[in-house]
């Protein structure tokens, strides 16, 4: 039996690896290099699968309004994960839902900082709802979140 060629074998785990890498979907997420919180974030989505890429930015609302993400929806940082933004403390399942269902939407946002989302664990937890925005720029509750 013939044993195939070394350069096809590495072809084949190159393109194994690299379709491993895709499952990890990547955020980019934009936030102030002084948040702490915004880093409890991104643990959360890393502890969950996400590979993130964290950029401090001067002035996290400009760039809010750069990326798209209307102001009236704001919270400490804004992401982007594949055509979407999100913005706030979303936790990582409903960024999962987000891109399994592939909605006609710009995105979702947890505006404010909700204490008991990823992240603002600390203090008492509340109720709070992620937002799913529309192009149009308007809003409904994708998912709710009660208090722990």
């Amino acid at each position: 039996m013939k044993r195939p060629a070394l350069p096809a074998l590495l072809l084949l785990a190159v393109l194994a690896l690299s379709s491993c890498a895709s499952d990890k979907p990547v955020v980019d997420v934009y936030k102030s290099a002084s948040c702490g919180c915004c880093g409890g974030w991104e643990a959360h989505l890393r502890a969950a699968g996400f590979t993130v890429q964290s950029h401090a930015v001067d002035d996290v609302s400009a760039m809010r309004e750069r990326l798209g993400m209307p102001e009236v929806h704001a919270s400490c940082h804004t992401a982007k994960v594949g055509q979407y933004l999100i913005e706030g403390h979303v936790p990582a399942a409903d960024v999962r839902r987000l891109l399994d269902e592939s909605p006609d939407a710009i995105g979702l946002a947890a505006p404010g900082m909700p204490l008991g989302s990823p992240g603002m664990e600390f203090g008492t937890s509340q109720d709070y709802d992620v937002l799913l925005i529309s192009r149009n720029g308007e809003a409904r509750v994708f998912q709710h979140h009660p208090a722990l």
